[in-house]
């Protein structure tokens, strides 16, 4: 039964994040269909961010009105809702309605709107259920967390997402050239058509949704699950004076707002800052080097978790040495993502092997801070672990906010095209 109870925490945990981490993934199919094109990207960022209002809302039923909330219901409702707006986005999304005299993707638009809402909202109501089981099952909940992340990537480069070719421009029907100037044939993008539809990978995520519902039902309801589920008590169930008044009071004042603090900054920059300017920094290396640094740095999420499950390591001084560690790849990643398209080492096999260890780097170890945080938290109680998904949001929407303007408003990172690019040696 306790394989069982991790299988259904992991697969729960899956659920989190995998509908809006299967939507950035899939971005290269959909915008070519869709009116708004290469804009969607910074309405995602903006929608996701309205949907905060979701956690917040939560967070303050919490704070002023305790135990008034039914969290068991609020699960089952916003997974449900995760469930048909997957399946509405595999019929629905390349539906368009004319707005202001402009054609606009209305229901693309406001499904992810929808799908927004539900995943936000999983980090105040996820995480505090999770409380209910034994302290081992929270850090499976968080291997399935990153695998949320994962798993929808892996399906993407199945389905051949991304994939660019080059091809002369200046080739006429017959294989010749035809500008006849002796001037080099100019290059063009050719991206490799999907082996499967875009309508198919919405399915996908709509199954995966379904299966986070049956695996919190049986969290919720089975028999033997409910017999683990344990009385709260002190970690080491040693009685200690408590040094604040939050939680448990295990941590004093300042150690809970260090704790907090590191964890919305750690947020902050894998959740919206470094994801922000990822192909800025990966693509000049080639579309290879972009996609194993995606793929790897999404193995390492779950990885970090898997590392935590036997390594709880709670020391803050780790803590803030793991922090200042990732924050200075982060800094490298970003100086290479401001130097694109011409970044350091941009022409050698070694530029591509410390991009791609980079990322690895900067995810393994933030996410590692992550999940320590949130096991500390859970020893700290239910309220806490309300706060830590409340911070995680917090943490996300700022970074969220502060790159965008320099991303997509004002553009200071230069993207290269992936044919034509001529950097020096």
């Amino acid at each position: 039964m306790s394989l069982l109870t991790h299988v259904l925490a992991g697969l729960f945990g899956m659920g989190s994040w995998v509908a809006i981490n299967g939507m950035w993934v899939e971005l290269p199919l959909l915008v070519p269909e869709i009116p708004e094109h290469w804009y969607l990207p910074s309405y995602l960022t903006v929608l996701i961010q309205m949907a905060n209002v979701g956690p917040l809302l939560v967070t303050l039923l919490h704070r002023f009105r305790p135990g008034a909330l039914n969290e068991p219901a609020i699960i089952y409702a916003i997974v449900s809702v995760g469930c048909v707006a997957c399946f509405l986005l595999a019929i629905l999304w390349k539906r368009t309605v004319e707005i202001a005299g402009t054609p606009r993707s209305a229901p693309l638009l406001v499904l992810t709107f929808f799908l927004s809402v539900v995943d936000c909202t999983s980090s105040v109501t996820f995480l505090p259920f999770m409380m209910r089981l034994q302290p081992q099952y929270l850090t499976t909940y968080f291997i399935g967390e990153g695998l949320s992340g994962l798993v929808p990537a892996l399906v993407a480069l199945l389905q051949g997402v991304g994939v660019v070719h080059c091809r002369n421009s200046t080739h006429t029907s017959n294989g010749t050239l035809g500008n006849g100037s002796g001037a080099p044939p100019e290059l063009e993008a050719h991206y490799q058509p999907a082996n499967f539809s875009a309508e198919a990978f919405f399915v996908f995520l709509g199954v995966m949704m379904v299966v986070c519902l049956g695996a919190f039902l049986l969290l919720d309801r089975h028999p033997a699950v409910r017999e683990e589920k344990p009385m709260i008590a002190a970690p080491d169930g040693v009685q200690r004076e408590p040094q604040s008044s939050f939680g448990a009071g295990t941590y004093s004042g300042p150690q809970v707002l260090f704790i907090f603090v590191v964890l919305a900054w750690v947020n902050a920059l894998t959740n919206a800052v470094l994801p922000s300017v990822q192909s800025y920094s990966c693509l000049p290396y080639g579309n290879k080097a972009y996609h194993l640094a995606a793929t790897m740095a999404a193995l390492a999420n779950p990885l970090a978790s898997f590392i935590a499950l036997f390594l709880p390591i709670r020391s803050l001084l780790l803590m803030a040495f793991l922090t200042l560690s990732g924050t200075g790849i982060g800094a490298f990643i970003m100086a290479v993502a401001a130097t694109s398209p011409c970044p350091l080492l941009v022409h050698h096999a070694a530029g591509t092997i410390l991009i791609v260890a980079a990322w690895v780097l900067f995810v393994l170890t933030l996410s590692y801070v992550k999940v320590i945080i949130g096991v500390i938290l859970r020893d700290e109680g239910h309220s806490a672990l309300v706060w830590c998904g409340a911070v995680v949001q917090l943490g996300s929407m700022l970074g969220a906010l502060t790159m965008f303007p320099p991303v997509s408003v004002y553009s200071l990172f230069k993207s290269g095209d992936p044919c034509n690019t001529k950097c020096p040696l």
